[in-house]
């Protein structure tokens, strides 16, 4: 039973639903797919609309249907400002509407009166056909166009710049807007310039915005709004929305009394309001008061413009504290505020002092050569100023010889700016590169590889600080180091087949002057290779060595050797500092045939490789000639010390060189 009457109301539930999309056109073309439109079809369907509603056809329009290309996606602009559009045009509009959506509907000055902007806005919220709608200069909208204006305020989700500039909202209308501005409005920007808005209109729209969160422009100018109710509803939106960005005020009566309700608003404005507009609102140096001491707590306002207003020399003296104390003002507007000489000087200190102040404007004030002075010293103090606008002219000064001099002082002041701008660029080029940069880099530390056994002679001879003039670029050391590169190759994402060793070619802008270690110079035990791949940079990758000086090299303990005779005993073997050096394959034996005798001549003083004393190579027998004997003589170098007349000066010599060389070591 219950599902028959939940069946029963469901299928009555679709009946109606079918009899609403039947008796509503509009309803029922939206609900179709959307189809894919031409311009001819555009343009045929509005004539044929203007025909059967017996309305004439307006040629600019006519004109933009034709030129419009991409029908797919929002057109940038239908103007239609000046166009009179009376119901019967509105009417034959739907036709464009329900097939084109545009970013911009200029609907300025088209003399709208109720039935007219009725239709046009249910049109516009129906289809969802601008986001941004102008219909300012339009009188005669009355109550039901404000009525369907809010409607579609409130429905249409897309909808989000409203220009009503010189379009009255009364008394009877203002509700229905300040309540689509309550509930649910998508607008962004909201201009309503002359709209009289003075007394109730304002008191309900300041009330509603209270509780928006969306709306981030505000423009309220030429309302004659005056210092005390209209201030006060001010002061107070500007306490319970944080959401607001810009507030135009100009050319209203807020006067000292309303500045001071607006000031208290702003105490409360931790984050939120960043412009505010206060041009042509007959303020004093007592309003300014007021403001200075408002400025320390303001956080997000940046821009403030007290143009055309008389402050004089005081106001500027009573706000200069507050700017100073204030961080967060990047722009200021003076313009014609009564300065001259003295106020500039104020305003100069405050320009000396203040690190992020970005443009001033002191047009139409009075200020001659010392207030120019006064500017371009505090310019050579600032560098975050890039616009100071002041007037091209000189003033008229009683020495003739000023205007020359003020001429000067205007053109270093243009050029301190200039300056400024420069060191902004490269600054914010600078901070460009660094977030390209600013991912973490990828750090590898490669431990020192072992040295292999077959190296130590040419190890030894370059760590006694020679080098031999008949070495081979691919000698044992240059392998080497080539094996180590190729290892470091490999953990560098494999991009560098082959590159020269950093402790070889120090990388200039790694190391300092006393740092680098001179080419040639083998790498230490202890040395740490850092390689630094940088995804910011591409692939390129860089290699940064850090070089330290090689700690003394420890000698293995030598045991003392057995009273025995030293027959069996075979001296080291010299470095070889002319010759190749021995490949690591070669037995000790045929290395040691392989050196040449005279290289290794000991000096008096300066110990030998192994530890021992020169007075060893004293005792030796003399040396064979050179030629082809050499090798042989080297070779039976054994068989000579054997057979030498000395021995006990020998077994003595070898015994206290290798007791001492052990004692050194421990």
């Amino acid at each position: 039973m219950i599902l028959v009457i939940l069946g029963a109301s469901l299928e009555g539930s679709v009946h109606v639903l079918e009899a609403w999309l039947f008796c509503f056109p509009r309803f029922q073309e939206k609900a179709r797919e959307a189809q894919n439109v031409t311009v001819d079809e555009v343009i045929g369907a509005y004539k044929q609309a203007c025909q059967k509603l017996n309305c004439r056809q307006i040629p600019k329009l006519l004109r933009q249907l034709q030129e419009f290309t991409d029908l797919g996606h929002r057109i940038d602009c239908l103007d239609l400002k000046g166009e009179k559009l009376d119901y019967k045009t509105c009417e034959a509009l739907e036709e464009v509407f329900k097939r084109l959506q545009f970013r911009v509907v200029d609907l300025e000055q088209t003399n709208l009166d109720e039935d007219g902007a009725s239709a046009l806005f249910d049109m516009i919220e129906y289809y969802e056909s601008a986001t941004h709608l102008n219909i300012s200069f339009n009188k005669h909208i009355g109550t039901r166009g404000w009525q369907a204006a809010a409607h579609m305020m409130r429905k249409t989700s897309c909808l989000q710049y409203l220009d009503a500039r010189n379009t009255p909202l009364l008394d009877h209308s203002a509700p229905f807007v300040a309540r689509a501005l309550r509930i649910r409005s998508s607008l962004a920007v909201l201009h309503l310039e002359n709209a009289s808005l003075s007394g109730r209109p304002l008191m309900l729209l300041a009330t509603a915005l209270k509780m928006n969160v969306n709306l981030r422009e505000l423009y309220l100018a030429d309302n004659k709004l005056n210092g005390l109710q209209d201030s006060a509803q001010l002061g107070n939106l500007l306490k319970f929305n944080s959401s607001l960005q810009i507030l135009d005020l100009r050319n209203n009566h807020v006067l000292d009394s309303g500045l001071a309700y607006i000031c208290e608003g702003l105490k409360e404005q931790k984050k939120g309001l960043e412009t505010l507009v206060l041009w042509n609102n007959q303020l004093t140096h007592t309003g300014m008061a007021f403001l200075g001491m408002t400025l320390p707590h303001t956080q997000s306002l940046e821009t403030l413009n007290l143009g055309h207003n008389p402050i004089g020399n005081e106001g500027v003296r009573n706000l200069k504290n507050g700017l100073i104390s204030n961080r967060s003002v990047l722009r200021l507007g003076l313009t014609s505020t009564k300065l001259t000489c003295e106020g500039a000087v104020a305003v100069a200190e405050f320009i000396a002092e203040s690190p992020r102040l970005l443009r001033l404007d002191l047009r139409e004030n009075e200020i001659k050569t010392g207030g120019l002075m006064a500017l371009s010293l505090a310019l050579k103090v600032n560098h975050s100023l890039l616009r100071l606008d002041l007037d091209r002219e000189p003033k008229k000064e009683a020495v003739k010889s000023f205007i020359e001099t003020q001429k000067a002082l205007l053109a270093e002041i243009q050029n301190g700016c200039k300056q400024n701008f420069m060191l902004a660029r490269e600054q914010e080029e600078k901070e460009q590169r660094l977030q390209l940069s600013a991912s973490m880099p990828e750090i590898t530390v490669t431990e020192p590889q072992p040295e292999e056994p077959g190296d130590e002679p040419a190890t030894r001879a370059q760590e006694n600080g020679a080098s031999g003039p008949g070495a081979r670029p691919d000698s044992d050391s240059d392998s080497d180091s080539e094996e180590e590169e190729e290892d470091d190759g490999e953990e560098e994402d494999g991009e560098r087949a082959e590159a020269p060793c950093p402790a070889l070619v120090p990388p200039s802008d790694s190391l300092g002057p006393g740092d680098r270690s001179p080419p040639g110079s083998p790498s230490s035990p202890t040395e740490q290779r850092i390689s630094v791949s940088s995804p910011g940079r591409g692939h390129k990758v860089f290699v940064v060595t850090r070089v330290e000086s090689p700690p003394e090299r420890v000698e293995p303990l030598v045991p003392p050797a057995p009273p025995s005779p030293p027959a069996p005993a075979r001296p080291p073997s010299p470095p070889a500092l002319s010759s190749p050096p021995p490949s690591p394959a070669l037995p000790p034996a045929e290395a040691l045939c392989t050196q040449d005798p005279e290289v290794w001549e000991p000096q008096s003083g300066s110990p030998l490789p192994n530890g021992l004393k020169p007075e060893f190579a004293l005792a030796l027998p003399p040396e064979p000639p050179p030629g082809p004997e050499a090798k042989a003589s080297s070779c039976g170098l054994e068989h000579e010390l054997s057979c030498s007349k000395n021995e006990k000066e020998l077994e003595e010599l070898l015994l206290e060189a290798s007791q001492e060389s052990g004692q050194e070591t421990l």
